[in-house]
């Protein structure tokens, strides 16, 4: 097991809604993947999900909401992505056509879109979902 200084805590998404969207997902067991441009890992970047890791979810308000454990971590070309793995992101798109088409308009938002750029594609599991106070909504 991980010790829990070595957990990384990070939001989904690129907005508090997106967040709290693909946070709802992942509570429901219908969200186990999740991928990144390659670019965005590193010294100067997000935490590189290593296997058998356990991270925070955070809500779109930037509380702890989930503890999720990495169980596969690969890097593959956008074009390379299939539909097992677009499923797995449980975004609620109907086909690959449209997996591609929403992660070319956010990849695109968030510094850029190739369609041979290298992603950082990681499986995981819901370990456990964290208690929140929303009384002070």
């Amino acid at each position: 097991m991980t010790a829990k200084e070595d957990m990384v805590s990070f939001t989904f998404g690129d907005s508090p809604a997106m967040a709290d969207e693909l946070l709802a997902l992942v509570l429901a067991g219908e969200k186990t993947a999740t991928c990144g441009p390659l670019r965005d890992f590193g010294p100067d970047g997000e935490a590189m999900p290593v296997v058998g890791r356990r991270d925070t979810v955070l809500d779109g308000r930037g509380r702890p909401a989930a503890v999720i454990e990495t169980l596969e971590v690969t890097i593959r070309r956008f074009d390379e992505i299939d539909e097992a793995f677009a499923r797995d992101e449980g975004e609620g798109l109907r086909t690959l056509e449209d997996w591609r088409a929403g992660h070319q308009a956010y990849f695109e938002r968030n510094g850029g879109f190739s369609p041979d750029m290298d992603l950082v594609c990681e499986r995981f599991r819901l370990v456990e979902a964290l208690p929140r106070d929303d009384t002070n909504e």
